[in-house]
């Protein structure tokens, strides 16, 4: 276990929200938790995070680091810029030293490797033997079907990807959705049409010719921190794909597309950005 200076004095939440993708450890903690009096609210991506912890309001999170639908670090980011006194305990497999950086830097509390000890992750959480409370009941959350519904007709996507086939199908597929859609095929112009007209959402080829999945992804945030980027990449590409979810990638889709599971991400992520419109909340890194 490896923590930030001060972790020992976190307070013990009540409400704690449990997020991880995988449902076998999310189910485990959550089981932990309650069994010892406390709330658990679970959600399995970035985005139902965020909108869970608007919701719940919990003293403690519990956020897997390598996330689709906003990637765990910029979570963490968000989650921050919107309370700074919730303790965050990051839960990650194999991490490199830049990245645990990043991550104590954005102001987690303690960061746990997996496979992790339960009670590891109680003592991060601030609680030894004498805090354990009458469980009470879990709130009910309400359903979130404007996930589904609400309406982005209009919204600025930006497609790169060398691929001419590729770049063609997408432009055709996404205008049906009602989206306005530009497409390039190198980082040159990428960033030249982010500068001239930012987009909402930019589905980003992993293998554009001689720039790596984590260079393109830091290079297009830098203009604009706030736009939604989905990486695009074949089943080679996963490890690079773990990596860009960890620095800020809102998602990853495999090639060849599945084109409802895509145009359902790509929806996903033109909300977040409008919803971190709507709350305020400051594009971060």
């Amino acid at each position: 276990m490896d923590t930030s200076p001060g972790s020992a004095s976190v307070p013990a939440p009540k409400t704690v929200l449990v997020v991880d993708d995988d449902d076998y450890v999310r189910d485990l903690i959550v089981d932990y938790l309650r069994a010892r009096g406390l709330e658990a609210v679970e959600a399995e991506n970035g985005l139902e995070a965020l909108l869970k912890f608007r919701q719940a309001r919990p003293q403690a999170v519990v956020l897997d680091i390598l996330m689709p639908r906003l990637g765990g670090l910029r979570a963490l980011q968000r989650i921050r810029s919107l309370d700074q006194g919730t303790a965050v305990i990051v839960v990650t497999g194999a991490m490199d030293t830049e990245l645990r950086g990043q991550v104590l830097a954005s102001g987690a509390t303690a960061i746990l490797t997996k496979p992790i000890h339960l009670k590891d992750l109680w003592a991060a959480l601030g609680g030894p033997d004498g805090w354990a409370e009458e469980p009470g009941t879990v709130p009910a959350l309400p359903s979130q079907p404007f996930l589904e519904t609400t309406s982005v007709l209009g919204a600025r996507v930006l497609v790169v990807d060398d691929d001419a086939g590729v770049r063609s199908l997408l432009e055709h597929a996404l205008a049906r959705h009602g989206y306005e859609v530009r497409s390039v095929a190198d980082r040159q112009s990428a960033l030249r049409a982010i500068r001239e007209d930012s987009p909402e959402a930019v589905l980003l080829d992993l293998n554009l010719p001689g720039l790596s999945g984590v260079e393109a992804l830091e290079a297009v945030h830098a203009i604009t921190p706030g736009v939604k980027v989905i990486m695009m990449g074949g089943a080679v590409s996963f490890e690079v794909a773990k990596d860009t979810l960890a620095r800020g990638a809102f998602d990853f889709v495999a090639k060849p597309f599945d084109m409802k599971a895509l145009a359902h991400t790509l929806h996903e992520a033109v909300l977040m950005k409008r919803l971190e419109a709507d709350w305020n909340v400051e594009p971060g890194g």
